[in-house]
């Protein structure tokens, strides 16, 4: 089970977005990547085609898991993960630093 998922809140622990929060977009568990939202954006140049246009473009550029930390549910501060298994056998993640379920 992975600690950072698609929909989660993050915030960035590292690098020129430090202390910005954002939703993960996109997890790439090979490359331990994540795409965040509004995060780590860089500008590329792109060619014309059919669907798009040309010109300078603006997107998210993937960030490593190391440098985000999810956002504890209650203040939005980032916390570390771990993991708890309820009495139905359901295994869920938990934020340590209130102790609230990250998993509805």
């Amino acid at each position: 089970m992975q600690k950072i998922k698609k929909g989660d809140n993050v915030v960035v622990l590292a690098g020129k977005d430090k202390g910005r929060t954002g939703e993960v977009v996109k997890v790439m568990p090979k490359e331990d990547k994540a795409l965040v939202r509004g995060v780590n954006l860089v500008r590329r140049h792109q060619k014309q085609s059919a669907q798009a246009e040309g010109g300078i473009i603006t997107k998210e550029a993937p960030i490593h898991l190391s440098n985000l930390a999810l956002a504890d549910p209650k203040d939005g501060k980032p916390t570390r993960v771990g993991f708890k298994v309820q009495e139905d056998g359901k295994k869920v993640r938990v934020a340590k630093r209130s102790g609230e379920l990250i998993d509805g």
